[in-house]
């Protein structure tokens, strides 16, 4: 039978899965600087199998605003190309037969301001299911309290370290997104 402490402790899991995945997107976000993350969300159709990018190819960044993709196998270089094209990137890759080249230009004004636009949402998509996994948590302690399982006084308590938990990993997607924020808007 589940306990406050195990429905607590199953909650803080799932909060600190949600704040991850926030994380990740967050570093999806295009800045004026290349990074291996921007590539991380991209399948290739590699003999009819989707594989992401990063499985296939070493990534690396060998000045700030370059990042090169070097394909374990040449002769998906033409595949790669493709999936980074029909991507949300917004780059042209070039490639020399042996690797793909991936130039980021500097991020105009508008650019940066949908960018930032971009990453408030993803951040706001993080809260919503950090709070989501509150309630989910809390029907579940109030349901145990129903059923007679805890009191009312521990049912209060488990309410309360909840709401401190939620606080917490909100406060964390909040502080990536602050440094997003000021990573989008540096130029």
């Amino acid at each position: 039978m589940a306990t406050p402490e195990s429905v607590l402790k199953d909650a803080d899991q799932k909060m600190d899965g949600a704040v991850r995945v926030c994380h990740d997107d967050l570093a999806g976000i295009r800045t004026g600087r290349a990074s291996p993350a921007l590539v991380q969300k991209i399948t290739v159709d590699y003999y009819g199998t989707p594989t992401p990018l990063n499985q296939m190819a070493q990534l690396s960044t060998p000045e700030p605003r370059l990042l090169v993709v070097q394909p374990y196998d040449r002769s998906v270089i033409p595949s790669i190309e493709k999936a980074i094209m029909s991507s949300d990137l917004g780059v042209t890759p070039s490639n020399d037969g042996a690797v793909i080249r991936l130039p980021f230009p500097s991020l105009t004004e508008d650019r940066r301001k949908d960018l930032v636009k971009v990453a408030h949402k993803r951040a706001e998509e993080g809260r919503v299911a950090v709070r989501n996994i509150r309630r989910h948590a809390k029907e579940e302690l109030e349901r145990m309290q129903k059923d007679a399982a805890i009191s009312e006084d521990d049912l209060r308590r488990a309410e309360k370290t909840l709401q401190q938990e939620t606080d917490t990993h909100v406060k964390k997607i909040d502080e990536m997104l602050a440094a997003k924020d000021q990573e989008l808007r540096e130029v």
